[in-house]
């Protein structure tokens, strides 16, 4: 949930005024992830020792606040290590105090950003508490400087030593989730980072090449040294010599003539705070270490295990600067929304044949038979991406004509639901970091499932994770509130239920009929935007001054209205609520009167006389319900308020539904002076329980 970001240059000349800009500039790019407060952390002028900036409210507060500081920006360093943290509060306030980075002592001996929960941190602060350490804030991250301190303090007479053994014998005793980058001033110029289910990248830039493309593992000693090394690094009993652990130079980081060579290393939570510096990448995996010193990136991990890969390649970025900047929208939402009608067809690039009426997805094309021959499908995920599984959840039962179901992935491990291995199980989320559907898919790779990931982030846990599965190709979402996602994502669980149904002799109709409107999808997509200006009037009219809004439809519609809901809420913090018109009757119906606000999806399909149905309960109650209704459609009464959507088949007409509801709770925030691209108390990616 919160952003990390550090910067390390090595032989390479760079004043405060750059190191400072990279961090703050960092900081901005990682800003939806968590924004209650940020800070950083820089070297001061004396060798050894850092400066600590920290400041509530957004990085534009932290900036300004460190440009007002007496700093010599001008002072150039050759080699330097900063940190920096935007922050997402779990564990006490927002305050300055509470603020990352967090230091073992008033000394800033040592100095720790984070991302994640560690869950026994109430009881190592107790046992440090009564080592006589003394903590300054209300938060988790704290116990990770002190036990540093600690087991430092405890091994001051060791000389083998060294910063990785340090943070290893830290890691140890640390339970839940994390993400870290730890300096010291006992250790200049290095860093250590390390992760266990929080993402975390090293981005390298250098002006030459590198030997080769990746970056060797190394691992500690035999079954008995790492027994003795936990032993030895146990806060219980923190005296003996440190672990031995077998070095090698890293291969990647050789110079031809063999001198050390100028380079630059960025490490953060996403590659959107590293694609304007490098495009070279490697992505930490769970349970590595990473130790930057001497202009070398060393990887470490505490033991060997069974199928880990020995080395971690080095990435090209796809991602662009273009991207991730707001070019001239008001709003990254904004953008979001209308980059719809592109986000599509980059789903759909390659993976179309329309001419054929063909759909290949290349990763799922080796599980294809095992799929079909399954005996359900489970779709687990959280927030948006279950809506996009609801959405789809009934197309996949007609073509495939196998039962599907649909989680929340917190109510699925809270059930601890029955999972077989003649499952398969489909694992969605945007970031491919979220918290509980990653344990949920561990759950079902325990219980020997075939695990499927769908995911708009390449390198991601759930996509290295799972066996195979589909990257939506939507493009980098930096708005906390999900658009172009969830219709990229809807889109690559409809093209799975098509390929899983190639096969089958008897939907070729109907498979074309579907195939042949997502030719038009983006077309249509364009003229629903063009809706703009109306759904503005609409909304100032009608429903600005509003406390609370029902969105009613039922069929493909019952998740629009879900994910219509969803973004209201998120947005405007208007109380909304999605309703299957088929509920109306049992409950629903008695908050209908002639001041609640209704939205009734009306689209035509196989249901529509059922929702004429419910239309009429509403009128009946003095309801004036706002319609989503087709172009054309002639038996809506001139009498309602109308928002009218192009006519497309009717799995796929809920791609279309939904980006009035997009723009609706757009303008409803922006009109109730909101912030829109970052909501209060939310972040965009979930990467804690």
């Amino acid at each position: 949930m919160c952003g990390i970001f550090a910067y390390l240059n090595y032989l390479v000349e760079k004043d405060r005024k750059f190191i400072v800009d990279t961090l703050l500039t960092g900081l901005s790019r990682l800003e939806y992830r968590g924004y209650d407060s940020a800070g950083i952390a820089i070297n001061a002028d004396e060798e050894g020792s850092f400066l600590l900036f920290k400041e509530v409210g957004k990085v534009k507060a932290l900036r300004a606040k460190v440009e007002a500081a007496p700093l010599d920006m001008g002072k150039i360093f050759l080699s330097h290590t900063s940190m920096a943290h935007t922050r997402w509060a779990t564990h006490g306030q927002p305050c300055e105090k509470n603020s990352h980075p967090h230091r073992s002592d008033p000394n800033n001996e040592f100095l720790v950003v984070h991302n994640g929960i560690i869950t026994n941190y109430k009881e190592l602060r107790q046992v440090l508490e009564k080592k006589g350490y003394m903590f300054e804030s209300e938060t988790d991250t704290e116990c990770i400087a002190k036990l540093c301190k600690y087991l430092y303090d405890s091994q001051k007479g060791n000389k083998t030593m060294n910063f990785t053994s340090l943070v290893k014998g830290v890691i140890k005793e640390l339970e839940g989730a994390f993400a870290i980058i730890v300096n010291s001033k006992h250790f200049p110029n290095e860093i250590v980072a390390a992760r266990r289910g929080s993402p975390l990248l090293v981005g390298v830039k250098t002006t030459k090449n590198l030997k080769v493309d990746f970056v060797d593992v190394e691992f500690s000693g035999d079954a008995n040294q790492d027994k003795a090394t936990e032993q030895e690094t146990n806060l219980l009993s923190p005296s003996g010599e440190g672990p031995k652990i077998r070095r090698s130079q890293s291969r990647a980081f050789l110079s031809e003539d063999g001198m050390p060579q100028p380079i630059e290393y960025f490490l953060a939570s996403d590659p959107s705070a590293i694609v304007e510096h490098t495009k070279r990448v490697l992505y930490l995996e769970d349970n590595d270490i990473a130790h930057i010193y001497d202009g070398e990136l060393h990887i470490h991990r505490l033991r060997r295990e069974d199928g880990m890969s020995s080395i971690r390649s080095i990435q090209t970025l796809e991602m662009e600067m273009a991207e991730i900047m707001k070019g001239s929208f008001d709003h990254f939402m904004q953008k979001e929304i209308y980059e719809q009608p592109e986000s599509v067809v980059n789903t759909m690039r390659g993976r179309v044949n329309f001419d054929e009426h063909k759909i290949t997805l290349g990763g799922l094309k080796a599980y294809l038979s095992t799929i079909r021959r399954c005996r359900r499908i489970v779709f687990v995920a959280c927030g948006t991406s279950f809506h996009s599984c609801i959405a789809t959840r009934a197309i996949f039962e007609e073509l495939t004509e196998i039962p599907v179901g649909c989680e929340l992935a917190s109510d699925f491990l809270d059930r601890r639901t029955p999972i077989f291995r003649d499952d398969v199980c489909i694992f969605v989320s945007q970031s491919g970091e979220t918290a509980d559907t990653i344990l949920a898919l561990r759950y079902c790779l325990e219980r020997g499932a075939l695990c499927l990931g769908v995911t708009n982030t390449v390198g991601s846990s759930i996509s290295r994770e799972t066996h195979c599965g589909v990257h939506i190709n939507a493009g980098p979402e930096i708005g906390v509130a999900s658009t172009k996602a969830y219709t990229s994502q809807y889109l690559a669980l409809l093209m799975m239920a098509l390929e899983l149904s190639s096969e089958r002799i008897s939907l070729v109709e109907r498979r074309n009929a579907i195939i042949d409107d997502l030719y038009n999808l983006p077309k249509y997509i364009k003229e629903t935007l063009a809706l703009d200006a109306d759904i503005r009037k609409l909304v100032k009219e009608t429903l600005l001054t509003q406390k609370s809004l029902l969105i009613m439809g039922r069929g493909f519609q019952n998740a629009t209205c879900l994910e219509g809901a969803l973004k209201i809420k998120e947005l405007s913090y208007m109380h909304s609520e999605g309703i299957l018109a088929g509920e109306l009757k049992h409950g629903p119906l008695a908050l209908i009167d002639e001041n609640m606000p209704v939205i009734l999806i009306m689209t035509k399909d196989s249901l529509y006389p059922k929702v004429q149905s419910a239309l009429q309960q509403v009128t009946a109650r003095k309801g004036h319900p706002i319609i989503i209704c087709n172009t054309g459609d002639t038996n809506i009464s001139a009498d309602f308020r109308t928002i009218r959507v192009p006519q497309v088949v009717d799995c796929l007409q809920g791609l279309i539904n939904i980006i009035p509801l997009q723009i609706l709770s757009y303008h409803l925030a922006v009109m109730r002076g909101v912030d829109v691209d970052f909501p209060r108390n939310l972040a965009k990616s979930v990467t804690v329980e």
